[in-house]
């Protein structure tokens, strides 16, 4: 499925390390001899970006763009490894040095003049920040961690070919109307949208170290998202996505259709579902709902530069070598796996945005935590990054997940699964249990100033009954808690692992990710109801859209 790009592609990418490289050896060399405080690290970091996307809803095109970008990133550290510029401090934003656009031609005097301009920009602010940091380490309270700034990292030579763009534009047209053409089937979805995107990433990366890698990937996607408004004013929503390295990847005509009245059946049996009531008791997650769970509330909080960062709430910063899940669970990062199951998975990478190799790691062994995600800055008991520095270009690198992997020694099949919750539910006198079969994502609260909280978004959610009725579709759910509370109450997981890829956001921007989990019982989960909207559903009926020609779905 990698795609590489003829002998041409790699030369190019020698062409462009080149002008970096001679551009940082002249700019660091000169700050050395002539600014103070001197610098002691510089290093680029080019993002390059093409892609070409199509959307349609109902048949038609609504959408058609493409693109091709370059980004320069410049990181330079005054001071020494124990105290620079990028110390953190107590009520203050970090760091800040946003992204440059510099030309995707490979023309020498126009990248090195953009290069020189923001290495001066960069060091002007970071030589001011580490007079501020200075002056605040005297007169504020000294942090618990005093770790250095600044990890020491072997540095890397890596340059591989550029990935190449594949996108049939005619073809994904013609696609597009005939995928979105099929929501025209379904009278009851109020809108609806089909989109296909096709991306190649490759990142140029030179340090003062000698570090010199080039590396990318391709993305490919195909969304699928339809809504409607109940007439209580609740929003109803349903969706599907498909990724792959590129377009070879993507499904079949018949498996996208199959979806896409998936989604448009979710949608429409919402519309009829029942109000789900705050609810507190057993639930299952199926596998991606779990993955989602666990990127969630437990990722973000093992997220390195959280341990040290005192305005964080800092959940498992002193839990090294306890137990924080159930002792049949263990939890892997692994930026260098890139299927599960045959399905490609998003958060794959060769290298961080570091320069530091992409490492697999085992955050929990058998409940028992024991790493961190580590980018190159150190906390208490973990020195060294173990290749998480990720930013979305523009932004300054943090700690971030790759491709987390949930893996139970105490997997049975689903069919047991479902027995056990409803066993579950009768011991604990409830007439139902819950099963969230799809969630669109959640969001955290890991700072002090807020509670230690998380809201996961489920989209399809069942009652099972404990006396034998059909399962039940309910909408109006959110789901709630506190994340030490949730892991404790896991009881097993199915024996099957699945996929949800996506894109996480944090303070470093949209970054690509992946959980794979298989499903979970949990004793006891809390939903709350969903807010709700004052508009109502449409007052005119809709027009008969299938007779101006957009017939491609029937």
């Amino acid at each position: 499925m990698w795609l590489c790009a003829a002998p041409f592609a790699a030369a190019q990418n020698s062409v462009l390390l080149d002008i970096l490289s001679q551009e940082l050896n002249r700019n660091f060399t000169s700050l050395k001899e002539k600014a103070d405080p001197a610098p002691y690290f510089l290093s680029y970091e080019v993002t390059e970006q093409e892609y070409k996307s199509v959307s349609g809803t109902l048949g038609v095109l609504d959408g058609k763009n493409g693109g091709k970008s370059r980004v320069l990133d410049v990181s330079i550290r005054v001071g020494d490894r124990k105290l620079d510029n990028y110390h953190r401090v107590r009520g203050d934003a970090g760091q800040v040095t946003s992204g440059a656009t510099i030309t995707f031609e490979d023309v020498a005097p126009s990248i090195k003049r953009r290069v020189w301009q923001d290495t001066d920009r960069a060091y002007r602010l970071a030589a001011e920040r580490l007079i501020r940091i200075k002056t605040n380490t005297q007169v504020k309270v000294a942090q618990e961690d005093d770790s250095d700034d600044f990890s020491i990292e072997p540095p890397a030579t890596f340059v591989q070919s550029a990935p190449k763009l594949r996108f049939n534009d005619a073809a994904w047209q013609e696609k597009i109307r005939r995928y979105s053409g099929r929501f025209g089937n379904y009278p009851s979805v109020l809108t609806s949208h089909v989109q296909v995107m096709c991306q190649a990433d490759t990142r140029y990366f030179v340090s003062s170290e000698g570090s010199r890698i080039s590396h990318g990937r391709g993305f490919a996607r195909i969304v699928i998202n339809a809504g409607a408004k109940a007439a209580d004013g609740t929003d109803i929503s349903s969706f599907e996505t498909f990724e792959a390295v590129d377009e070879s990847g993507l499904p079949d005509d018949k498996t996208v259709l199959a979806a896409i009245d998936r989604v448009a059946n979710d949608v429409s049996q919402l519309l009829k579902a029942p109000e789900a009531e705050p609810f507190v008791g057993p639930a299952i997650f199926s596998g991606r709902a779990a993955g989602v769970f666990f990127h969630e509330i437990f990722g973000h909080r093992i997220e390195g530069h959280r341990q040290r960062d005192e305005s964080e709430g800092q959940t498992f910063t002193k839990s090294v070598n306890t137990k924080v899940l159930p002792d049949f669970l263990s939890v892997v990062f692994d930026p260098t796996r890139r299927k599960v199951s045959n399905v490609d998975l998003n958060g794959w990478y060769e290298y961080d945005d570091e320069g530091v190799k992409g490492k697999p790691f085992r955050a929990v062994d058998k409940g028992v935590l024991k790493e961190f995600l580590m980018s190159r800055a150190p906390i208490k008991g973990f020195d060294h990054s173990n290749g998480h520095g990720r930013r979305q270009p523009g932004l300054e690198v943090v700690s971030r997940q790759s491709n987390l992997i949930v893996e139970s020694t105490n997997a049975v099949p689903e069919a047991k699964l479902r027995e056990m919750l409803i066993a579950e539910a009768k011991k604990q006198g409830k007439p139902y249990g819950l099963y969230f079969r799809e969630i669109t994502g959640g969001f955290t609260t890991t700072q002090r100033g807020g509670p230690q909280a998380f809201k996961v978004i489920p989209v399809v959610v069942y009652r099972i009954f404990t006396d034998g009725r059909p399962d039940e579709l309910v909408r109006g759910v959110d789901i709630v808690g506190t994340p030490l509370a949730s892991f404790a109450k896991i009881l097993a997981t199915g024996d099957k692992q699945d996929v949800f890829n996506g894109y996480c956001g944090a303070e470093s921007g949209s970054v690509p990710v992946s959980a794979v989990s298989p499903a979970i019982l949990v004793s006891e989960i809390e939903t709350e109801k969903k807010a709700k909207s004052n508009d109502r559903p449409p007052l005119l009926p809709q027009p008969t859209t299938m007779e101006s020609g957009a017939g491609g779905g029937r």
